[in-house]
């Protein structure tokens, strides 16, 4: 791994940041249920630590708008566009998985 500067450290971390989130756009058939159950985070984790990464630069963002930056859409709309109801297996994993006991 070569030597980075500082600002090419941020450079490279904000390109995969960024290439993150529009996987996860493009990937509206993969459940957040899923996500929480395989990987123990989700859009919305992902929303809250971006509102909170801002909190901690003395920015003021909202839960509406870091969770718009992530989905590409308000989060409601995506509810109704992509949002299935959990099955009982998901649910039933999420129950032993969850991370926020």
């Amino acid at each position: 791994m070569p030597e980075l500067t500082e600002d090419q450290r941020i450079a490279l971390e904000a390109a995969a940041f960024r290439r993150l989130v529009q996987h996860l756009r493009d990937r509206h058939d993969v459940e957040n249920i899923d996500l929480m159950n395989l990987a123990g985070f989700c859009r919305n984790c992902l929303s809250n630590w971006y509102r909170e990464a801002g909190e901690q630069a003395g920015l003021a963002i909202s839960k509406d708008a870091s969770r718009e930056m992530v989905y590409g859409m308000p989060y409601e709309d995506w509810k109704k566009l992509y949002q299935g109801e959990a099955s009982d297996a998901q649910k039933a994993a999420f129950a032993l998985n969850n991370p926020h006991k």
